[in-house]
């Protein structure tokens, strides 16, 4: 496990024993419960031990080895070279709502996102809509902040999958014209406030803000509960380069004409670290958060590969 750099989680079942480790960051999160028969389980989110009724016992922190067997759960470590630094994209994107990260309810830290945001960058307005699902906390703590009506004014087809992840242009565009719908009789005639998550490509937003003018929308301002994504992922998300990042590319007025918005806004670093407040996060930066996608500081040592594509990029 010391010969392995960036973030893991993993997990080992033999005949007699499970052994979980965390890498020194714990950029990705994993948690144990207990069963009311007394075994463990291990799990990426909280939601995973509620849904088989185990309870929540601790996080798995980092650098940690922890082996359980028949005499219980016995905690070690492969490295104490640790500094947390969770994946913000975990609370601003990947994990369910109901999860607890850290001591961090999901769906509060989204609609501590939304709040800042209304106060970093409000809109006048008539109406809020959040665009499915994973912005929907944002957005109710964002109309709930400005004192607007927060409306369903974009509906999901369940049975989509997350379209940033499709591998081209074109599938990702069809994808979200199946998945998403405009509810012409909330949003027509109104001046709109669309918050969302993030915007990684741009791909999604472009399909949206043209789904909700065909529909009638009369001005539409863009809001994100996250800062802009102009760094790639080298830690599981499939973004390892900057190329199809358009917030890389392209300054926010830019990006305001291309996706052919009213206005366009992004949350703070700052406020993103205040919004999410892990409680343990000690005197590690970025309030115990890897925020390298939005400044570029990456917690973890990068190979020879990255730090080479990392000097080109500031070079362009």
């Amino acid at each position: 496990l010391n010969e392995v750099h960036g973030g893991f989680a993993f997990l080992l079942l033999q005949k007699d024993r499970m052994i979980a480790a965390l890498d020194p960051n714990g950029i990705r999160p994993l948690c144990i419960g207990r069963l009311t028969n007394g075994a463990y389980v291990v799990a990426s989110e909280t939601c995973a031990l509620d849904i088989v009724q185990a309870e929540f016992v601790r996080d798995v922190q980092p650098g940690e080895l922890i082996i359980f067997d028949q005499e219980g759960m016995h905690i070690d470590h492969f490295t104490t070279q640790t500094q947390l630094a969770v994946c913000s994209m975990e609370y601003i994107y990947f994990a369910r709502p109901d999860s607890i990260i850290h001591g961090v309810t999901v769906h509060n830290a989204r609609k501590r996102m939304g709040k800042l945001l209304a106060q970093e960058q409000p809109a006048d307005v008539d109406i809020v809509i959040g665009v499915p699902n994973s912005s929907l906390s944002a957005a109710s703590g964002y109309a709930e902040e400005l004192g607007l009506p927060y409306e369903m004014g974009l509906v999901k087809n369940q049975y989509v999958a997350r379209t940033f992840i499709e591998p081209t242009k074109e599938l990702r565009e069809n994808a979200v014209k199946l998945k998403l719908s405009a509810v012409r009789g909330v949003v027509q005639g109104k001046k709109i406030a669309v918050v969302d998550d993030s915007i990684v490509r741009g791909t999604t937003s472009k399909q949206i803000c043209r789904m909700l003018k065909k529909a009638g929308a009369k001005e539409i301002h863009l809001r994100i509960a996250s800062p802009p994504f102009r760094f790639p992922c080298f830690y599981g998300i499939d973004i390892s380069t900057r190329t199809e990042l358009i917030a890389a590319h392209h300054s926010v007025e830019e990006m305001q004409k291309i996706l052919g918005v009213d206005s366009l806004r992004f949350l703070s670093v700052e406020s993103l670290i205040k919004a999410i407040d892990i409680p343990d996060a000690g005197e590690s930066p970025y309030g115990g958060l890897t925020v390298a996608y939005f400044n570029g500081q990456y917690p973890t040592k990068l190979d020879d590969y990255e730090q080479g594509y990392l000097a080109s990029l500031n070079e362009q």
